[in-house]
């Protein structure tokens, strides 16, 4: 799904030359033929009990194919969830069109549909609902278009965020041991998984599928409103290029803003100066500082924000941040408890050890851990850049901070 060789390259958005691609639109959306099943369908009120009635996708030949108009997209870097890989999609109805924002989220229009599933890469002769399931940050099972081969994953769970008249709301589907079908689970659900890296070290996973009241709570991020809204879909995450199909399978690169505006998905997009992107976290060529701060905005910053669940640290995290106590440089803890580890600061300069923040990320202690929801186990690799990251900052921390 992801066009490798752009990852690190800053896209270009070609807005001034949206009159010339309009024709290009056409051919440029996953699954832009009518699917066998028929089209999408917005229930605009009940929760449907299995995903197949909202008709997002097709199980076609081995494959999950998204329908008509259901547009795949990707993140600069992605939230961390027990390693698992994510297929996001989004669906407006005709003539409905999303508004454009630098900061937040963008404006839905009632009618929006938006996915994510979850799924993780299958080892060489398990059966489909095997518990063992592969390890890795690369690409497995998926292929251009939002499409997954179905014999390479292993599929969890799809959450659907529909936006409906009274505002957003949250559904967690779960996939069947077949992997034909996913129901509706209110209560969430605990899938337990192993997870084996390609040496064939195992790490025994409790996946935890969210409620809907653990959905809202996550996605509910304005404590001044209360207001469920997506996550990811933001411009700076958005702000890449991808891999797009057109009506005959040929392959087409194209950045995600350009093509949600081409299609009727976006409007008020401005020129590519104007629009802020994140770095890719696994781009060694963004740098440290780029990387961590793009990982943290990513896992973080929906929380600690000066109007999020998290604002009570005083840890605000997001990439636009710039002031350093509140990025936690020799910053006391404010509302920690033990989750402090006995370290006097959230982040000490060229000591990781010593900085609450990595021992935060380190633990899998409910009480503890950061981030409290989404995970069972460790990201090694994360834990391991922003380790890097507080090594290379300098000075010292005083008695008070």
């Amino acid at each position: 799904m992801v066009d490798r060789k752009s990852r690190g390259r800053r896209p270009q958005l070609l807005v001034a030359a949206l009159a010339g691609g309009l024709m290009l639109a056409a051919l440029l959306v996953s699954g832009c033929r009518p699917g066998a099943g028929g089209p999408v369908v917005f229930h605009a009120d009940g929760q449907p009990e299995s995903l197949s009635e909202w008709h997002l996708f097709e199980m076609s030949g081995g494959r999950m194919v998204p329908n008509a108009r259901v547009l795949p997209y990707d993140l600069n870097t992605p939230l961390f969830t027990d390693y698992a890989h994510k297929l996001r999609t989004v669906w407006m109805p005709e003539g409905k069109t999303a508004h454009y924002d630098a900061s937040q989220s963008f404006d839905f229009p009632v009618g929006t549909i938006i996915s994510k599933t979850f799924y993780y890469p299958r080892l060489d002769g398990e059966p489909r609902d095997s518990q063992l399931v592969l390890r890795s940050q690369g690409h497995e099972g998926e292929l251009p278009g939002g499409r997954l081969d179905l014999a390479k994953v292993r599929l969890v769970e799809t959450r659907l965020l529909v936006r409906r008249e009274a505002g957003w709301v949250a559904m967690p589907y779960v996939w069947n041991a077949e992997q034909t079908e996913a129901r509706l689970m209110r209560t969430g659900e605990l899938v337990p998984l192993t997870l084996v890296d390609a040496a064939g070290s195992r790490e025994e996973a409790a996946y935890q599928v969210p409620d809907q009241n653990q959905c809202a709570g996550c996605h509910g991020s304005d404590l001044r409103t209360r207001e469920v809204r997506p996550i990811g879909p933001k411009a700076r995450h958005l702000n890449r290029d991808l891999i797009y199909l057109d009506a005959d399978g040929h392959q087409a690169t194209a950045n995600q803003l350009v093509q949600w505006q081409r299609v009727g998905y976006l409007d008020g997009v401005p020129e590519a100066p104007k629009v802020p992107r994140i770095a890719d976290w696994l781009d060694p060529a963004a740098g440290i500082d780029a990387r961590a701060r793009a990982y943290l905005d990513v896992n973080c910053s929906h929380c600690h924000t000066a109007v999020g669940p998290g604002n009570t640290s005083g840890l605000w995290l997001a990439s636009d941040v710039s002031e350093p106590l509140r990025l936690g440089r020799c910053k006391l803890p404010i509302a920690a408890g033990h989750g402090t580890g006995d370290r006097r600061f959230d982040i000490v300069p060229g000591k990781p050890d010593e900085s609450i923040l990595t021992y935060r990320m380190v633990s899998t202690d409910p009480g503890v851990m950061m981030p409290e929801l989404g995970r069972s186990v460790t990201h090694a690799e994360g834990v391991e850049l922003i380790r890097q990251w507080i090594a290379s900052q300098h000075g010292e921390c005083g008695e008070t901070g």
